[in-house]
């Protein structure tokens, strides 16, 4: 039986169900927060049940029919779990803080209950022993992992979102352009209102880029805060995961619960998260702020005026709400640093180390998958690539060496002159489109990719950055406005991410996704 007749039989039954209980009528799943479905489920206006049999209902309704195609998998356990909250609301049982929070998991995340492809065939019948360190923080603070959503190919691409395994995604504000790569998935599935919010990962673009396309809020966080264990890696020294959700508020509410030291990545370190970043959730955040605007990713030769129309209104915007505007700035070295650094290319080492991790690994090299054609035909170019770099020796003993976070000279550079330059101005944060240009047509995504400023600065110097939407393209696709800060700023950006957005509130839900007709 193909994928998609599962999953519309499974929301036909599920919907059935649903008619039992209290009356949901005047209750809407579009665009609604964490703290609606909570308010909600608390009082009985809706149970839990019935938030995620209508969560499943609209995706058997308007994924496929849409074209956006933004959900691979369903949790077969997503209305069990939902009964178990319900019963704890019925016992009078103390609720965890992500009670009834129905989630859309990138398919790179191991999930004990679900498959986990990373994008590829090769892996479709793959079942992790165990959840990702994310996923696991998630369920524990009472979180459903309601579905997984499609990815870019083992993340390959920062332009589009296509896969072996489950197909393309297409951008759910027009099915015409690409949601961009690698977490398009959760981006489109989270903008049309499947899940409350979504988990991406992140090696240079794959939070931030999709979540400009989609209107919605995403973290970046600084490389040693996060953990990555679990998540099927690209390039590990540069890998971040976290949240992607449609208000800053509830991308807080996540990430409060999954930043945070992990002794299974040897890349984070003790003591380094807030005690609790919904302290940052603060409507005069932008009051006294001092916010730079970076020349070298905004005056790209071939950036969008329109894009560039809509970033320069969103300084005026900070500044009206307080914030004093340091423009231009400059960081010494940007971006020649830029240029000269390269990656360590360590995929083919990386993800090999990750099937060791599984208990009947399909394969133990990906170049197995180059040799044999199981791939998409976008991922050649990257598998080709990757292919040349050793299976069994770690970037730092290669020879010659590869440098690795966080022993890379010339990231450390750019790490230095960067926080030098925001000593130097006395500033709170860095500014600049998240990308210079709209999104590419989907079926142009190669040749139209250009305005992607995500690649540069934050994954070189392991700086933790989010995004927010600043408005819309042709008032037809979103573009968004990309805050920087210093090593572990994740609660300032959050909290001028917070006050920008609640003043502008430029979200808003894309067309045809409307509420279900019962």
């Amino acid at each position: 039986m193909k994928y998609w007749t599962r999953l519309t039989s499974l929301a036909a039954i599920t919907f059935l169900v649903d008619c039992s209980g209290p009356s949901n009528q005047s209750f809407s799943l579009v665009e609604a927060s964490i703290a609606d479905i909570q308010s909600a489920v608390r009082s009985a206006k809706v149970s839990c049940h019935q938030v995620v049999a209508g969560y499943l209902e609209r995706i058997a309704i308007y994924d496929k029919s849409s074209g956006i195609n933004a959900i691979v998998q369903i949790n077969p356990n997503a209305l069990s779990r939902a009964d178990e909250v319900d019963q704890a609301i019925q016992n009078g049982d103390t609720l965890p803080d992500l009670f009834c929070v129905p989630l859309l998991i990138k398919d790179n995340f191991d999930t004990h209950d679900m498959v986990t492809t990373g994008g590829s065939i090769a892996l479709k019948d793959s079942l992790p022993p165990d959840d990702a360190f994310m996923v696991r923080k998630l369920r524990e603070a009472g979180a459903i992992v309601l579905a997984k959503t499609n990815m870019a190919e083992w993340a390959f691409s920062p332009r589009e979102t296509v896969s072996s395994s489950y197909g393309r995604t297409a951008n759910a504000y027009d099915v015409g352009f690409v949601p961009a790569g690698s977490s398009g998935g959760t981006a489109s599935g989270v903008a049309a209102s499947f899940g409350v919010a979504g988990m991406g990962s992140d090696t240079g673009n794959s939070i931030r880029g999709p979540s400009s396309h989609l209107a919605l809020f995403g973290i970046r966080s600084t490389i040693g805060l996060t953990s990555r264990d679990g998540v099927i890696p690209l390039i590990f020294d540069r890998d971040i995961a976290g949240p992607m959700a449609r208000t800053v508020e509830d991308g807080a509410r996540l990430f409060n619960v999954v930043a945070g030291y992990d002794p299974a990545d040897s890349l984070t370190l003790p003591g380094k998260r807030e005690r609790n970043y919904m302290d940052f959730l603060n409507l005069d955040g932008l009051e006294g702020k001092r916010i730079g605007v970076l020349r070298a990713l905004v005056d790209h030769e071939d950036a969008d005026a329109e894009i560039k129309m809509l970033f320069f209104s969103a300084v005026e915007d900070l500044a009206t709400a307080g914030a004093t505007i340091i423009d231009p700035f400059e960081i010494q070295g940007f971006p020649e640093l830029s240029e000269e650094i390269q990656g360590c290319a360590s995929f083919r080492y990386d993800v090999g180390r990750y099937f060791k991790t599984l208990d009947d690994p399909p394969l133990l090299d990906v170049n197995e998958l180059l040799e044999s054609g199981q791939y998409a035909p976008e991922s050649k170019g990257s598998f080709e690539f990757f292919s040349g770099y050793p299976l069994d020796t770690s970037p730092a003993d290669r020879d010659p060496p590869c440098p690795i976070w966080p022993n890379h000279p010339l990231r450390n550079q750019l790490l230095a002159n960067t926080i030098a330059a925001l000593d130097n101005f006395q500033l709170d944060a860095l500014i600049y489109p998240t990308w210079s240009n709209p999104p590419a047509h989907i079926d142009n995504a190669e040749a139209e990719y250009r305005g992607d400023n995500n690649q540069d600065l934050a994954p070189d110097t392991g700086l933790p950055a989010v995004t927010v939407p600043m408005g819309y393209w042709e008032n037809k696709l979103p573009a968004g406005l990309q805050f920087l800060g210093r090593p572990y700023a994740e609660g300032l950006l959050i909290e001028l991410a917070y006050a920008y957005e609640q003043k502008t509130q430029h979200r808003r839900p894309p067309p045809g996704f409307g509420p279900v007709s019962n």
